[in-house]
């Protein structure tokens, strides 16, 4: 084996190492989508219905629910996915494990939608 070949070998096996997130990635993932779900709700709250009647004015609707709906969704999927191995030690069975993470989803749901 020449000496190249161990560099690149070397190199290769420095680039491929793990490397570990900050601890406080969730924390500020979840306060980013949480700020984005609140924004996207906000301008939903504030266009009028009487000024959707020309089209140019629904971009900004539409993207605000594209990014609500986005937001969401990953929030929801952050949450629980944090509860996933608490969940797994309270399942005797996978089937069992499906409904805590179901109802789990319902739940975030429940809090993310805005309360109307």
């Amino acid at each position: 084996m020449s000496a190249g070949t161990a560099d690149f070998e070397a190199l290769l096996r420095e680039a491929l190492t793990p490397v570990e997130p900050p601890a406080d990635l969730a924390a500020r993932m979840e306060a980013t989508l949480v700020s984005l779900t609140e924004l996207a709700q906000d301008e939903l709250e504030s266009w009028e219905l009487s000024a959707m009647r020309d089209p140019r004015n629904w971009v900004r609707p539409v993207g605000a629910a594209l990014v609500g709906v986005g937001a969401g969704t990953a929030l929801v999927v952050l949450r629980v996915r944090g509860r996933h191995r608490s969940r797994i030690e309270k399942s005797s069975s996978l089937i069992e494990l499906a409904g805590h993470t179901l109802a789990d989803f319902a739940e975030e749901a429940g809090r993310v939608l805005p309360k109307r």
